[in-house]
């Protein structure tokens, strides 16, 4: 969490989401990082300031553990009522940036159908991603060309951008991670 307290004075003052709202040095809003979505838009992380942040890192060449946390995700979208989804921002974020270019996000969230809000998929470079993987502690490596061993890890955040829970495992009970997520969304 270091590399979150040394942005923390530059970021406030460029924020732009929540001008009046101050961002604590455990926030993923501080990190500076640019990110690409599906869509080939340009963001950083503090863009999506004032949402709950279900977060999983990805890659979308990935045959094993990938497909079965897509579905945790999708399971947990499916749990979550209409008004909890308004506040709630689900993503994806890909540890395989070489591969996963936006068209290949955008075809892969087409496939598995979350072209559509809440979802978000995003790629950056192989330091942002890293160091967001740091901050997230999921671990990953490259074992060949087209292959990853990784952590399986759902993060929820809070709207000011707090780790608040962790989901650890596939195909588990997500009762907490649900009921989290509605915690939180009724905060805003």
């Amino acid at each position: 969490m270091f590399a979150l307290q040394g942005c923390k004075e530059s970021d406030k003052k460029n924020d732009t989401a929540k001008p009046n709202k101050e961002i604590s040095d455990l926030s993923i809003y501080n990190l500076p990082s640019k990110w690409t979505t599906q869509d080939g838009k340009d963001i950083e992380l503090k863009s999506l300031n004032g949402n709950v942040l279900v977060m999983v890192m990805i890659y979308t060449s990935c045959k094993a553990a990938c497909p079965r946390l897509v579905a945790d995700m999708r399971d947990i979208e499916s749990k979550l009522d209409k008004k909890t989804k308004k506040n709630v921002k689900l993503i994806l974020v890909s540890i395989d940036p070489k591969t996963d270019t936006p068209q290949r996000l955008k075809k892969f969230a087409i496939e598995n159908q979350m072209n559509q809000e809440p979802w978000i998929f995003l790629r950056s470079t192989e330091e942002n991603t890293r160091e967001f993987a740091a901050v997230l502690a999921v671990n990953y490596k490259q074992i060949s060309p087209v292959d990853f061993s990784h952590s399986n890890i759902i993060s929820v955040f809070n709207p000011a951008g707090e780790l608040v829970f962790q989901q650890e495992g596939l195909g588990v009970n997500n009762e907490k991670t649900i009921e989290t997520i509605n915690m939180e969304a009724q905060k805003i």
